[in-house]
């Protein structure tokens, strides 16, 4: 009993430091991305960076939409084909 005991305390505190350090890469990542984004409105060239971003954007939604959109043949209508076309050639 006294073993289940200083496990689960274990366990305890194996969550604890799991959620500190997941805290901890979620501030240090958010200051890094907030230090980027100012960084970019300082350029000059702001407006065309945004454009370019958004025209990159654009292609890659066409791509996942494109590749996630098409319904690719059902199998049992591959083998119909299949044996239709079979068929014709040994000419039954």
């Amino acid at each position: 009993m006294a073993h289940e005991a200083g496990r689960r305390t274990g366990l305890d505190e194996q969550a604890v430091l799991l959620a500190a350090g997941l805290a901890d890469l979620a501030v240090s990542t958010l200051g890094s991305a907030l230090g980027a984004v100012r960084g970019l409105l300082r350029r000059s060239d702001a407006a065309d960076l945004a454009e370019q971003a958004e025209h990159d954007l654009m292609a890659r939604g066409r791509l996942v939409v494109d590749r996630y959109a098409t319904v690719p043949p059902a199998h049992l209508e591959i083998l119909a084909r299949h044996a239709l076309a079979r068929a014709a050639a040994d000419g039954v």
